[in-house]
């Protein structure tokens, strides 16, 4: 081949690089022989992989790719075709846009190496593009003089312990992508990194993140629930994907079950209803969130309210109020930066209006770990009754390792029976993140600490140790001198049963 020949080739490259610059879909359409060679019988992007490159372009030809980075979660069941596309979007990125920089990471170097870009190379060999860059077993760099590292994708193994790893993610004024695979495992320490990167001004930023939806907990998970105002989102059920084998599929479903775990999470592509640690499942959670609320009369009953003060910096201080099976009546109220006189008077305001109401018997149960004991004594320095609790104090069923694996347990029970909490994100979050254990020896129920979710990456359960805190003292919720709203009246002196006895 002449150099002529050579220059006519780099012109039509060019043109096309600029044609597709803001179109993946096109991209992946034309940059590859289909139907040819190793691609014979095949006609191009599957429907859910269309879908995903039409969702990309659409996003960049609208304009908003300089001021909002495009986030996408999907979440699969195995055989769809998902390392394929994350090849044609890295290729895309990097041939239609110059000193491109991206970085892909997932849990192992082996993961990365023999899977993600073994496919890369796959079509980095088949790709028209193939002259401007080099690819080697963890990298793909432009061979073009002088960019080998300003134009370049890198794949690089998460590491929790050292999320500085990731540091330098930025790119300014130019195109910048970050793609998770196997993102279900990957901590929050690795995901907040990534965030930094996502605030470059007139950059074009994409954030993408694959995997089987593996646990029900954790950023990814968060990716479809709390976080999901944030992410786009799709689950790929491996039946309506090309190239998954149909045959195998269904004698996995017929051996497990259509709702099973399993199936949910390998075949599906849905989460699970929980974690095999997961003290609180998905579905108790979201059902005590979304049940209708029972008819209750508060003044008849007493009102409990559960107070978690903050022991960190990013922490809160949350107050609950939960009055019979009502613990959603009354959104919580979160306080940052509060010391402990200041958060007391807060307490004391919402006990005030709680009486103002016509409740006759209010209860604060106060954690007073940490820095829990100021504002008890605030409390109890201005005549208002409150319940010290210690977390690590003795559990008095022997089931229990302390007293707040206890009080948790019966707040699992409260919610399976029918009670009703705010469907509120940052609850369900928290409810459903703890997860739990056994001693060894006596066999006793213990949850996780906070301490321990924050090494996952995790936020502290602020918001559900309030609720949980609200079951800590075991009492009779309805007064004495009058009756429930589902019992008759009883006669004088006799002994109301204890609901969580």
């Amino acid at each position: 081949m002449n150099s002529e020949q050579k220059t006519k080739i780099r012109a039509k490259l060019v043109k096309c690089a600029l044609a597709w610059k803001d179109d993946p879909l096109a991209f992946a359409q034309n940059a590859f022989p289909w139907g040819k060679r190793s691609l014979s019988g095949m006609k191009g992007p599957d429907v859910w992989q269309t879908k995903v490159l039409t969702l990309l372009r659409d996003h960049i030809k609208s304009g908003q790719s300089l001021d909002k980075a495009f986030r996408l979660a999907v979440a699969s069941g195995h055989g769809i075709g998902k390392s394929c596309l994350v090849a044609w979007i890295i290729l895309w990125a990097m041939c239609t846009s110059a000193d491109t920089r991206g970085v892909v990471t997932a849990n192992t170097e082996t993961q990365l190496r023999t899977k993600t870009f073994a496919e890369l190379s796959k079509w980095y060999n088949l790709c028209i593009f193939r002259p401007w860059f080099e690819s080697t077993a963890l990298t793909l760099t432009c061979r073009q003089p002088g960019h080998a590292q300003t134009w370049r994708t890198d794949a690089i193994p998460w590491s929790e312990t050292n999320p500085d790893a990731f540091q330098g993610l930025h790119n300014n004024s130019k195109r910048l992508f970050v793609i998770f695979d196997e993102a279900s495992g990957i901590p929050q320490a690795i995901n907040e990194v990534v965030e930094g990167a996502m605030t470059d001004k007139d950059t074009q930023l994409i954030w993408l993140q694959f995997g089987n939806p593996t646990n029900a907990s954790g950023p990814f998970y968060d990716c479809f629930h709390k976080n999901r105002n944030r992410w786009i989102t799709m689950h790929v059920d491996s039946r309506t994907a090309a190239a998954s084998n149909k045959v195998e599929l269904q004698k996995m479903i017929e051996q497990y079950g259509e709702e099973s775990d399993f199936v949910k999470v390998r075949i599906r592509g849905v989460f699970p209803d929980s974690s095999s640690l997961q003290f609180i499942s998905r579905k108790v959670a979201d059902d005590a969130a979304t049940r209708q609320l029972p008819h209750i009369q508060p003044t008849r009953m007493v009102a409990i309210l559960g107070v978690d003060v903050a022991r960190f910096g990013d922490d809160q201080s949350v107050i609950t109020c939960r009055i019979g099976q009502d613990a959603r009546s009354f959104p919580q109220r979160k306080f940052r930066g509060l010391d402990g006189f200041q958060l007391g008077a807060k307490i004391a305001e919402w006990y005030n209006e709680l009486k103002d109401l016509g409740i006759r018997k209010i209860l604060i149960n106060l954690d007073v770990g940490g820095v829990g004991a100021s504002p008890a004594d605030w409390l109890r320095h201005n005549s208002y009754p409150v319940n010290e609790i210690n977390f690590g104090a003795a559990a008095t069923n022997a089931r229990y390792k302390n007293l707040r694996a206890e009080m948790w347990g019966r707040g699992l029970e409260w919610m399976k029976s029918g009670g009703c909490i705010e469907n509120n994100e940052d609850l369900i979050a928290d409810l459903t993140q703890v997860e739990y254990g056994y001693t060894i020896g006596k066999n006793e129920l213990i949850l996780e600490r906070k301490e321990d979710m924050k090494k996952r990456g995790l936020q502290s359960p602020d918001c559900a140790d309030s609720l949980m805190l609200t079951f800590a003292v075991q009492t009779n919720e309805y007064l004495d001198d009058l009756p429930s709203p589902h019992q008759p009246r009883r006669p004088a002196g006799s002994r109301i049963r204890d609901p969580y006895a």
